[in-house]
């Protein structure tokens, strides 16, 4: 066999194994292949990421991993360095159904969606979505939020005893505050919140969030072909009166799945995390309660310090292309840890430690950077500032209902996140 086609034999293998990866998941037998440098973006020690990657990043910010079957990936840990890379769509493609066209695999095994689409599918696409998520109209989101808030601590102040803050809180709101924004219907709403929930752990390696996913999509499918008759107040009202035939059923079912995909794990586990940050810091938790002006550096500090989503959308470099010295062939994937950017000392100049004091904090990573930053960054950050001051004000008294080293983290995901938040209200 020829050193050109065992080439060819084994990039095709390893394009249809991380197509794989992207469709199913990352369950126990994928885990066993995978080197121990790229898992280490995906892992932390409770609320930190694991030593491994402040190493990685202080020797080589921009290093080279092997792969399964012969592919060469390169992992990202500093701060300029992801800013580099995921600030240039000249330099670097995620639309991963043409590059893995190219080695014989389906379109249709594409994840697609903003995320694995380049310019200029997703500049069409994102021009779609970009409306809706303007502050002039998320300001009409903010009662519904507000409501949404009160309403869940309600509910956990009348079941009284230990609450999971995971469950009753933290899960619901952004659940519910999505449904308010594609306009899904009020009798649905149950439903709604309880599919969003089955995908939760979307990479725990089971079956159940993929039946979910499929699932999320047949009810979108049902709730498009509802909007086409009666265009209703939101998102997918909107797209239907403003674009018409123009964006198909199908293309808009996938717009609103994505939506729900983006903004609900990533929301639901920023605000359980957060939620553990107060309760660690009981002189943040009393000042949230009684200064307004605390809430937004507040959010921005938590969004950087956790940083729930781990890794960013990989990038597949266009052509050889120098980032920090180092030269990146072409056709190699880059992954970029946020995680690891947003604790670099050349970054935020300390250990990366909490503090909710820093002087410029919305320049963190959590949402990503470039064309590809999180369509959804200020209706996350706006269900932040109402629901962490909210909980603070109602349950001054709010406390751990179990040992710290007994809550369970996740233990290998690209969206951190923890099991349950069991606590004490007063």
């Amino acid at each position: 066999m020829s050193t050109t086609f065992r080439s060819r034999i084994t990039a095709r293998l390893g394009r249809t194994y991380l197509a794989r990866i992207q469709r199913h998941g990352i369950g126990s037998s994928t885990i066993k292949l995978l080197p121990e440098e790229l898992l280490m973006l995906l892992r932390r020690d409770a609320l930190d990421p694991v030593r491994r990657v402040a190493t990685t990043r202080a020797s080589a910010p921009v290093s080279r991993v092997s792969l399964p079957f012969g592919m060469d990936a390169w992992v990202v840990t500093g701060y300029e360095e992801s800013k580099a890379v995921l600030g240039s769509a000249e330099g670097f493609s995620t639309d991963f159904a043409n590059l893995a066209g190219n080695a014989g695999i389906a379109a249709e095994q594409s994840p697609g969606g903003l995320g694995f689409s380049d310019p200029p599918v997703h500049t069409r696409l994102r021009r779609i979505l970009t409306p809706e998520f303007t502050m002039r109209r998320l300001r009409r989101l903010a009662p519904r939020i507000e409501a949404i808030v009160e309403e869940r601590l309600d509910a956990m102040e009348a079941a009284g005893g230990p609450v999971d803050l995971v469950h009753e809180f933290a899960l619901p709101v952004p659940s519910l505050t999505i449904c308010e924004l594609l306009g899904v219907p009020y009798a649905d709403r149950n439903d709604f919140q309880q599919l969003a929930m089955d995908r939760f752990d979307l990479f725990g390696g089971t079956t159940a969030p993929f039946g979910a996913m499929s699932a999320s999509l047949d009810y979108f499918r049902e709730v498009v072909r509802a909007q086409r008759q009666n265009p209703g107040d939101g998102l997918l009202g909107m797209i239907v009166r403003e674009h018409g035939d123009s964006v198909d059923d199908e293309e808009l079912a996938g717009l609103a799945d994505g939506v729900l995909t983006g903004g609900f794990e990533t929301t639901a586990s920023t605000i359980a995390l957060g939620s553990l940050v107060l309760l660690q810091n009981e002189e943040v938790l009393d000042r949230l309660r009684t200064d307004d002006t605390m809430t937004a550096p507040f959010v921005e500090e938590v969004l950087r310090y956790l940083s729930a989503v781990q890794m960013a959308f990989p990038r597949f470099a266009r052509e050889d292309i120098e980032i920090a010295g180092v030269v990146i062939p072409r056709g190699d994937m880059v992954l970029c840890s946020l995680s690891g950017a947003n604790r670099d000392p050349a970054y935020v100049s300390d250990d990366g430690g909490f503090d909710p004091h820093r002087a410029t904090p919305s320049s963190h990573l959590a949402f990503g950077h470039g064309i590809h930053r999180c369509i959804g960054a200020e209706l996350a950050r706006m269900e932040l500032r109402v629901a962490y001051p909210a909980l603070a004000r109602r349950f001054p008294g709010m406390r751990l209902a179990v040992p710290p080293q007994e809550l369970g983290f996740r233990k290998l995901s690209i969206v951190y996140g923890i099991d349950s938040l069991p606590v004490y209200l007063s």
